[in-house]
């Protein structure tokens, strides 16, 4: 182990890294879009999972134009952004922890700076921190409409971080995305439904933070 694993903040994905929420999301969207058939409903999902940490909106404007050939006004992108919110914030909010999250972060809070970057919107992930008790945890919560790689730029140097003392935890190909365009160390969240997107992925791994801490312990200073 080398003076280059050293950590000091790690960045956290919310849905699918802190709660198993990823399939309350998925539903939602098959839902929102099943009165126009199975076929494009499933596309909707394929997609979602393909692509998890792209924000709502970014999303809404792809399938609008793509099956639709609609360029939606962003009142249009809105209104289905708070429909969708509807159907999925309570759902959120009750969801499981991934096994062994909030110790984690219990743990390692008066030792390491933390933040939240999500493609969840801003006033929403807020919201879902503050009613699971997670908010007094992190430094700062971070969402939608900026994507995440605006917020890793954002926090480095508005917090004047050191790219090589920090540490990205995601589920989805954004999120690696994120950490590769800021030079981050990255460790992956593995799932049932990410193993087809990261299976040449060849760096860290976890399936829960009871994995995760024995990872971390192993591959990473405290600094």
């Amino acid at each position: 182990m080398n003076s280059s694993n050293n950590i000091k903040n790690i960045f956290f994905d919310f849905d699918g890294v802190i709660a198993e929420s990823v399939s309350a999301k998925t539903e939602a969207f098959r839902e929102m879009y099943l009165p126009y058939g199975k076929d494009i409903a499933n596309q909707v999902v394929d997609y979602h999972i393909q692509f998890g940490g792209v924000s709502r909106f970014e999303k809404f404007k792809y399938w609008e134009k793509h099956f639709f050939n609609k360029i939606i006004s962003e009142e249009r992108v809105a209104e289905l952004a708070n429909q969708f919110s509807k159907l999925v914030i309570d759902k959120v909010i009750n969801s499981e922890e991934v096994p062994g999250a909030l110790n984690f972060i219990k743990k390692y809070s008066n030792k390491l700076n933390f933040w939240i970057i999500t493609g969840t919107p801003t006033t929403e992930i807020k919201v879902i921190a503050k009613e699971r008790g997670l908010d007094n945890y992190f430094k700062g919560i971070h969402g939608s409409p900026n994507n995440k790689c605006y917020w890793t730029e954002y926090l480095i140097n508005s917090y004047k971080l050191t790219r090589q003392e920090t540490l990205f935890l995601g589920d989805t190909s954004t999120d690696y995305d994120a950490a590769i365009f800021s030079k981050l160390h990255f460790a992956l969240r593995e799932t049932d439904e990410n193993k087809a997107i990261f299976q040449k992925y060849k760096g860290h791994r976890f399936k829960d933070f009871l994995e995760f801490d024995k990872l971390f312990k192993t591959n990473f200073n405290l600094l």
